[in-house]
């Protein structure tokens, strides 16, 4: 690897949505706004949240942006596009960003349960083969899933939302030529 990824730690709130919703899973406060920027992706650019249809409840406004679409398997999130997240995804955004469960027990907290828990590095790739070259996508997880060959691995950040939480990463990967 003839580059470094950028590496960090970045200590944020804990989840919350607007109007006092309750959601398992929510962002944590202040991660889209930086996901954002090591995505590549301006407020105003069309960015897919998959495993995201609470996204566009985020309360901070530089987090979800006007052209922004969710992707998710719970039909009572409304979705954009109800979907599993490792079948061909939409085309047509600036950057992709996953927030998926991060197991099997956690998928079970979730409408759709563990036996349609998505597989990071399944991800992963359906997010690169729906992006166009130079283009990037990132997931929060317990784990940087491992990209398909002549990916390019740009950052691996520590997310920690306090005190006795379990640590996550962001991993941002971008899509090389075909």
């Amino acid at each position: 690897m003839s580059y470094r990824p950028i590496s960090d730690i970045w200590w944020l709130a804990r989840a919350k949505l607007k109007d006092g919703r309750k959601y398992y899973g929510a962002y944590p406060g202040g991660f889209p706004e930086r996901a954002r920027a090591l995505l590549g992706a301006t407020i105003d650019e069309p960015v897919l949240h998959v495993c995201g249809g609470m996204a566009r409840h985020y309360p901070y406004a530089p987090g979800f942006g006007p052209n922004d679409k969710t992707l998710d398997l719970d039909p009572g999130t409304e979705p954009d596009y109800l979907q599993d997240a490792t079948a061909g995804l939409p085309g047509g955004f600036k950057a992709m960003l996953a927030d998926p469960p991060y197991s099997e027990a956690d998928a079970d907290c979730y409408v759709p349960g563990s036996a349609a828990y998505p597989k990071p590095r399944a991800i992963v790739g359906a997010m690169l083969r729906a992006l166009r070259p130079g283009q990037r996508c990132g997931i929060l997880h317990y784990m940087p899933p491992r990209p398909p060959p002549g990916t390019r691995f740009v950052a691996c950040i520590g997310v920690c939302v306090g005190y006795d939480n379990r640590l996550r990463c962001f991993s941002v990967y971008e899509r090389g030529c075909p």
